[in-house]
């Protein structure tokens, strides 16, 4: 069939035309005014007299309404059953009836005659009614795994036509097959009204993964289509297994509570558990738990559950309680001589294998101390972390290394502006020695690490001295000297020197001078000879000659 909608205000009409038939169908809602066209309007021929409308009865003979004269602005009703005062006609030649019910769907002739003509054109008149919204009634209380259980029955009402009704699981259509799924459908009509109310029954068998499943009832209706809402139903089954839990923290260290939890995979859980103990059987009724307190290592062992009803349907778990402990020697404070020896033992006893990190003086070492000839270098705060998982353990020793002091350096040099002497005496010992000079000073300093001390004075000795460096603690003590000269004899020495140089280079060059003298002289008394010279003034020079070697 081909539908024509019309929409009219308050009332809603649907011409469908029939394959094969000539009389068109309109639709109206129930209680509402259903207009019934007059030839689509197309009414009003030249030369018109009346227009006319009457209808079908339940026996099949007509009957009339109401008849509009074309010179008149008022129809006159001839109806006098229910239509009496719900009809009257519009300006379009239109049938209205108010409160539309279903015993208007019947056939509805208008008749139009004029002068030269009479015209019939019939329409069907159906009405239609939404129904309510779906909803499942007589709900299951739970659903056995399975068994064929009545699921529940859905139900729309007041609907016309009746609705058509599909069960949905997590909103896919369930299919009746005969066997695990039934479905029985039912539409019981009012006896009043008409109106068809219709109900669909589930018979349903589920299984575990049903659990949690969302079942729904769909309305497939000519008015639109609802869904009911979901419904979740809890599924019984038998256990089929077990399940034993440690719930405590891990690790489980001495002291801590052990908590087992005993879970089945039944619906609804069994009520009573068999917690087996290290080989003892303790019955636990109404919970599913059973707790231990302040283990201790002897606990650490196989635990199980199991039902009372079936022994052998059982679970098992190992649970193993931590423990640490560890013993060193020595500790606190320890005092010890230099090159003595100290043996350190560190003893563990764990649960598993035990991580040892060893300190000196915060900073991290290889290996476990080992002292065969102690140095002062060898004191100092030793810390042992020793740890498993979940458990800590910190031990520590002070080593004090002591001896009586030994001077291992005494020496001397001149300060950058050669003007002063610097005395370092340096020392070894523990405690820290006291040093004590016997000449003062400035600027002494004193550094000491490791045992070692380094002690400085600078001097300005005025004569030459013998300086003592005595080094000394509650061990002993030990003395040591060195020579320091003055500066200022160092000078007077030195000039004299010099002044020793200078008499010595003078009688040299005299000397010098003498001789290169002589030899002149007599290289002129060799010339005067050859010349015929007198020898007297030879001898004048001669005479200067031994004066000037006198006076040098």
């Amino acid at each position: 069939m081909q539908p024509v909608f019309y929409l009219f205000g308050a009332f809603m009409g649907v011409l469908v035309f029939s394959p094969g038939s000539c009389v068109p169908t309109v639709t109206g809602l129930y209680g509402e005014t259903i207009e019934v066209p007059c030839n689509n309007g197309n009414n009003k021929p030249e030369g018109l007299i009346f227009t006319k409308w009457k209808y079908v009865k339940d026996d099949g003979s007509a009957g009339d309404l109401l008849v509009k004269q074309a010179q008149k602005d008022e129809a006159t009703v001839s109806a006098t059953d229910g239509y009496k005062n719900r009809v009257s006609i519009a300006a379009n030649s239109s049938l209205m009836i108010a409160r539309g019910s279903l015993t208007d769907q019947r056939v509805f002739t208008c008749m139009v005659v004029s002068f030269t003509n009479l015209q019939e054109y019939s329409v069907e008149v159906r009405v239609y009614k939404k129904p309510s919204d779906p909803v499942i009634r007589n709900k299951a209380k739970e659903l056995e795994n399975g068994k064929l259980t009545k699921l529940g029955d859905c139900v729309v009402e007041s609907g016309n036509p009746s609705a058509n009704l599909t069960w949905m699981k997590n909103n896919l259509p369930l299919v009746d097959d005969g066997k695990t799924i039934i479905i029985t459908p039912t539409v019981t009509k009012d006896p009043v009204t008409g109106l068809s109310s219709t109900s669909s029954s589930l018979q349903y068998t589920a299984n575990k993964d049903d659990m949690g499943s969302q079942f729904t009832c769909s309305s497939k209706h000519e008015m639109g289509n609802q869904v009911s809402s979901s419904e979740i139903f809890p599924i019984h089954y038998p256990t089929e297994k077990v399940s034993l839990q440690v719930v405590s923290q891990s690790p489980i260290r001495e002291g801590d509570n052990i908590t087992l939890k005993c879970q089945a995979d039944g619906n609804p859980p069994p009520t009573s558990f068999n917690f087996i103990i290290k080989g003892k059987k303790v019955t636990v009724t109404g919970k599913d738990v059973y707790t231990l307190t302040g283990v201790t290592r002897d606990d650490s062992g196989t635990y199980k559950c199991s039902l009372p009803e079936n022994d052998a349907m059982e679970s098992t778990q190992i649970v193993t309680v931590s423990f640490l402990d560890v013993s060193l020697s020595p500790k606190g404070n320890v005092s010890k001589n230099v090159n003595e020896s100290l043996v350190v033992s560190l003893d563990k006893n764990s649960s598993t294998e035990a991580k040892v990190i060893w300190k000196k003086d915060k900073r991290i070492i290889d290996k476990l101390p080992s002292f065969s000839n102690l140095t002062y270098s060898d004191a100092g705060l030793y810390e042992c972390d020793v740890s498993i998982e979940g458990i800590r353990r910190n031990f520590s020793f002070r080593l004090a290394v002591e001896g009586k002091p030994k001077i291992t350096s005494l020496t001397k040099h001149r300060s950058y502006d050669g003007k002063h002497k610097v005395l370092t005496c340096e020392a070894e010992g523990s405690p820290k020695p006291e040093v004590l000079w016997n000449v003062n000073g400035t600027n002494e300093e004193v550094t000491y690490n490791n045992g070692k001390a380094t002690y400085k004075l600078t001097v300005v000795p005025s004569k030459n001295l013998t300086v003592t460096c005595q080094v000394t603690n509650k061990l002993g003590q030990e003395i040591q000297e060195i020579s320091v000269f003055s500066h200022m004899a160092g000078y007077g020495a030195g000039q004299a020197k010099v002044i020793v140089g200078v008499v010595v280079g003078l009688v040299l060059a005299a000397a010098l001078v003498g001789l290169i003298y002589w030899l002149y002289i007599k290289r002129s008394r060799q010339g005067s000879w050859k010349t015929g010279e007198k020898e007297a003034g030879t001898s004048e020079e001669s005479k200067k000659l031994e004066e000037n070697n006198h006076k040098v």
